[in-house]
């Protein structure tokens, strides 16, 4: 169980990791702040079902249903403007950015997990409910995909 202060300093700990794993799913920077502020309140309703240990995989996983819950909305709204291209500031190379935004959320998560925001293998594997082989398969296919990527922009 996660008592009230616990989860305030761990969420202010993990306040930019969380804006990075939605920017990495949603691209649009006040999409991202609302599907945080919405996962805190769900977390924080919830808080009492938590185990520390767990705390940070938990409250990411949060994220990544809202994202994922954000999207399905979206998709039943017509846009009428224009979208403004997306704003990454918070991944220092903007060209590894781009190469992670063009794969797919399947390779592109446990590689923004993992080497960008410090999770292990075990804590990604509970969050995307995977087994942990699975994890470091999707983790050496994605950085495959990458080096492909790399080495074809280089050409």
């Amino acid at each position: 169980m996660v008592d009230e202060q616990t989860f305030l300093r761990e969420v202010a700990a993990m306040e930019r990791t969380l804006y990075r794993v939605s920017s990495g799913l949603l691209h649009n920077r006040q999409d991202c702040a609302d599907v945080v502020q919405e996962a805190l309140s769900k977390a924080w309703a919830r808080r009492g079902s938590a185990q520390e240990q767990w705390f940070r995989p938990w409250l990411t996983r949060i994220v990544i249903n809202e994202c994922h819950n954000h999207w399905r909305r979206g998709k039943r709204l017509v846009v009428s403007e224009k979208v403004e291209p997306p704003e990454h500031t918070d991944v220092p190379n903007l060209e590894l950015r781009q190469a992670l935004d063009a794969l797919p959320e399947k390779w592109r998560l446990p590689l923004t997990l993992h080497y960008l925001e410090g999770f292990s293998v075990a804590e990604i594997a509970h969050m995307t409910h995977t087994a942990e082989g699975t994890v470091k398969s999707r983790l050496h296919k994605a950085r495959a995909m990458l080096k492909a990527e790399w080495e074809a922009d280089e050409e």
